[in-house]
């Protein structure tokens, strides 16, 4: 397409109330699987190879079928009635929903490449049976990278607030306030950002939130993520997320908990995504849509061209049972680095937004699903980077990619030591 004639339209960025800050992490489980200065004690190490097999056993669920992906990844197919979250007590002995109305102005748009097959596992040629789902398997090893089996899967708990600047996480985003949304529409860049170590990662993706900013924040999340502490290594991963507590007890990501009900058996939630973009070279993005059914309330993720993937149930939230507040579209990191040290993890292409098309990564056709149930173009974009020199954002407006913006950076470097 005719992206590289694409002109930024550079915004100002301007404080704003909803930055992440990270709160005091209350563990539910005793057993630290990352003590260190510590004796090995047979006993205890049975005991925690026990906990972490009983939960293994409760969320790998039994399998008709598995593929292996080149990457190493086992993807199981189980009965769609069996994946984990007909664990819940409120979806026990019941079966996926039937498919929702799509919005009003959804058109199926042809990507920068062809979707059909964008995950590693998926080129081998074999496919999970109808009325089936494909899951990554999690292993041992996945839940040892965590901290504790209660924080496995899981986000560290945090709120929205002003400052930002001493919490780990930062963010070049956009967004839109001040309304009433039932979901979000966007095409989103991929590429392959070095992450500096296991206990930070770069994310690209958007969030549909409702709430206030304290501990009754509820968010619906979906993009691409590298995160070597989740999956033990550097790809970039197809994600989903949600909480309805600002990400203290509830939620989790993927099918790592009872929440997200997948309906599609062609795309693996949590597993590789291939192709990605390149400097210079091919780009390639993915289109997420995320809307309310309006006849039964519960909020359905769309991939690419009309590719239904599940729905997270309304009774899962507070607010978000209603509507959204916000929309935010974006890039975000952890910075775990020393005091007075800057990480290196990059976010998204690990190129400022300056750079344009080829070289700097993009979010496009921004758009929200409105009261009646139909998808409009963004009025009033908002962009904000919290640490610009380190990582910025520059939006703009175009008849071929409507509302859009490029974001990233490098991290660490001579203006953000």
């Amino acid at each position: 397409m005719g992206s590289s004639d694409c002109k930024i339209c550079p915004i100002i960025s301007v404080f704003v109330l909803f930055l992440f800050c990270v709160c005091p992490v209350n563990s539910l489980e005793s057993v630290n699987f990352n003590e260190s200065n510590q004796s090995f004690h047979p006993d205890k190490e049975l005991q925690k190879l026990k906990i972490i097999r009983a939960h293994l056993m409760k969320i790998n669920k039994p399998a008709v079928k598995t593929i292996r992906s080149p990457d190493g990844d086992l993807i199981d197919c189980v009965f769609s009635h069996r994946q984990p979250a007909f664990d819940h007590p409120y979806l026990k002995g019941q079966k996926p929903m039937d498919p929702p109305e799509r919005p009003q102005g959804h058109r199926s748009r042809t990507g920068i490449f062809f979707e059909e097959n964008f995950q590693l596992w998926s080129l081998s040629g074999e496919s999970c049976p109808e009325g089936t789902v494909p899951i990554r398997r999690t292993s041992e090893q996945d839940i040892l990278r965590a901290s504790s089996l209660s924080r496995f899967g899981k986000k560290i708990p945090k709120q929205f607030r002003r400052d930002s600047s001493s919490n780990g996480h930062e963010h070049a985003v956009g967004y839109v306030t001040g309304d009433v949304f039932y979901g979000a529409k966007a095409s989103i860049n991929v590429w392959a950002p070095q992450v500096a170590n296991k206990y930070e990662f770069s994310l690209s993706q958007l969030w549909v939130i409702a709430g206030s900013f304290g501990d009754d924040l509820n968010t619906i999340e979906a993009g691409w993520q590298i995160s070597p502490e989740l999956y033990g290594d550097n790809f970039p991963r197809f994600f989903t997320y949600w909480t309805s507590d600002a990400y203290q007890a509830t939620g989790c990501y993927n099918l790592l908990c009872s929440g997200f009900v997948q309906t599609n058996n062609g795309i693996a939630i949590g597993a590789a995504i291939s192709p990605t973009s390149s400097y210079n070279g091919g780009q390639f993005d993915i289109s997420l849509l995320v809307w309310k059914d309006p006849k039964h309330g519960n909020w359905w993720l769309e991939f690419g061209s009309g590719v239904l993937v599940g729905y997270w149930p309304s009774f899962l939230f507070t607010h978000l049972r209603d509507h959204a507040s916000m929309i935010q579209f974006g890039g975000e990191i952890v910075n775990s680095s020393p005091s007075g040290f800057h990480t290196s993890t990059q976010m998204g292409s690990g190129h400022f937004a300056g750079e344009g098309f080829g070289k700097s990564s993009y979010f496009r056709n921004l758009q929200i699903v409105d009261w009646d149930n139909s998808l409009v173009p963004l009025s009033n974009l908002k962009v904000l980077a919290d640490h610009p020199n380190c990582y910025d954002i520059q939006g703009g407006v175009n008849g071929v990619w409507g509302n859009y913006f490029y974001y990233g950076g490098p991290g660490r470097n001579s203006r953000c030591p």
